[in-house]
Protein backbone atom coordinates (compact mmCIF):
# COMPACT_ATOMS: atom_id res chain seq x y z
CA UNK A 1 0.00 0.00 0.00
CA UNK A 2 1.38 3.35 -0.75
CA UNK A 3 1.62 5.96 1.66
CA UNK A 4 -0.42 8.01 0.14
CA UNK A 5 -3.06 6.08 -0.30
CA UNK A 6 -2.56 4.86 3.32
CA UNK A 7 -2.64 8.89 4.50
CA UNK A 8 -6.02 9.60 2.68
CA UNK A 9 -7.20 6.43 3.94
CA UNK A 10 -6.46 7.56 7.50
CA UNK A 11 -8.03 11.22 7.01
CA UNK A 12 -11.09 9.71 5.33
CA UNK A 13 -11.53 7.48 8.54
CA UNK A 14 -11.34 10.79 10.89
CA UNK A 15 -14.96 12.10 8.96
CA UNK A 16 -16.95 8.96 10.05
CA UNK A 17 -15.57 7.98 13.25
CA UNK A 18 -18.09 8.15 16.59
CA UNK A 19 -18.61 11.35 18.42
CA UNK A 20 -16.61 11.82 20.94
CA UNK A 21 -20.06 11.61 23.36
CA UNK A 22 -22.51 9.02 22.40
CA UNK A 23 -25.05 9.15 24.42
CA UNK A 24 -29.07 8.19 24.63
CA UNK A 25 -31.00 11.12 23.57
CA UNK A 26 -34.00 9.58 24.37
CA UNK A 27 -33.17 8.72 28.10
CA UNK A 28 -31.37 12.68 28.23
CA UNK A 29 -34.77 13.81 27.49
CA UNK A 30 -36.75 11.47 29.70
CA UNK A 31 -34.80 12.70 32.56
CA UNK A 32 -35.20 16.25 31.63
CA UNK A 33 -38.40 16.03 31.91
CA UNK A 34 -38.98 14.10 34.89
CA UNK A 35 -36.55 16.42 36.46
CA UNK A 36 -38.23 19.48 34.81
CA UNK A 37 -35.39 20.72 33.65
CA UNK A 38 -36.89 21.87 30.72
CA UNK A 39 -39.29 24.72 32.51
CA UNK A 40 -35.99 27.12 32.28
CA UNK A 41 -34.03 25.30 29.44
CA UNK A 42 -34.57 24.18 25.99
CA UNK A 43 -32.14 22.62 23.65
CA UNK A 44 -31.82 25.32 21.52
CA UNK A 45 -32.98 28.75 22.35
CA UNK A 46 -32.17 30.96 25.79
CA UNK A 47 -35.06 30.52 28.26
CA UNK A 48 -34.14 32.22 32.26
CA UNK A 49 -31.49 29.66 31.69
CA UNK A 50 -28.78 29.21 29.23
CA UNK A 51 -29.95 26.67 26.03
CA UNK A 52 -28.50 23.42 26.32
CA UNK A 53 -26.34 24.02 22.71
CA UNK A 54 -24.96 26.92 24.52
CA UNK A 55 -23.45 25.26 27.18
CA UNK A 56 -22.30 22.75 24.66
CA UNK A 57 -20.05 25.57 23.38
CA UNK A 58 -19.41 26.61 26.17
CA UNK A 59 -17.22 23.93 28.01
CA UNK A 60 -16.42 22.51 24.25
CA UNK A 61 -12.62 20.94 24.22
CA UNK A 62 -12.44 21.77 28.18
CA UNK A 63 -10.97 18.77 30.08
CA UNK A 64 -13.25 19.95 33.41
CA UNK A 65 -16.52 19.73 31.22
CA UNK A 66 -17.65 16.45 32.72
CA UNK A 67 -17.03 16.68 36.15
CA UNK A 68 -18.30 20.84 35.75
CA UNK A 69 -21.52 19.34 34.37
CA UNK A 70 -22.30 16.96 36.86
CA UNK A 71 -21.93 18.41 39.56
CA UNK A 72 -24.01 21.23 38.61
CA UNK A 73 -26.83 19.26 37.69
CA UNK A 74 -26.52 16.98 40.52
CA UNK A 75 -25.60 19.33 43.61
CA UNK A 76 -28.36 22.12 43.89
CA UNK A 77 -27.18 25.62 43.69
CA UNK A 78 -28.18 29.37 43.58
CA UNK A 79 -28.25 30.86 40.12
CA UNK A 80 -28.90 34.09 38.86
CA UNK A 81 -31.46 34.81 36.90
CA UNK A 82 -32.79 38.69 35.57
CA UNK A 83 -30.36 39.80 38.37
CA UNK A 84 -32.22 37.65 41.61
CA UNK A 85 -30.69 34.91 43.45
CA UNK A 86 -32.82 31.70 42.63
CA UNK A 87 -32.09 27.84 43.53
CA UNK A 88 -31.09 25.79 41.00
CA UNK A 89 -32.55 22.30 41.62
CA UNK A 90 -30.91 18.79 40.41
CA UNK A 91 -31.68 16.22 38.46
CA UNK A 92 -34.16 13.22 39.81
CA UNK A 93 -31.42 10.68 39.66
CA UNK A 94 -28.55 9.30 41.63
CA UNK A 95 -28.00 7.01 39.23
CA UNK A 96 -24.75 7.52 38.21
CA UNK A 97 -25.13 6.15 34.21
CA UNK A 98 -28.43 8.15 34.21
CA UNK A 99 -26.68 11.49 35.05
CA UNK A 100 -23.36 10.26 33.01
CA UNK A 101 -25.98 9.78 29.82
CA UNK A 102 -27.43 13.08 30.07
CA UNK A 103 -23.99 15.19 30.45
CA UNK A 104 -22.20 13.38 27.37
CA UNK A 105 -25.38 14.13 25.45
CA UNK A 106 -25.55 18.00 26.73
CA UNK A 107 -22.13 18.01 25.66
CA UNK A 108 -22.49 16.02 22.30
CA UNK A 109 -24.46 19.36 21.14
CA UNK A 110 -21.51 21.10 20.28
Amino acid sequence: MNIRFAFAAFTLSLCFTAPLYAADETAALALLKESKCLKCHSIDKKKDGPSYKSVAEKYKDKPEAMAKLTKHVTEPSQVEIDGVKEDHGSVKTRDAAKVKNLVEWILSLS
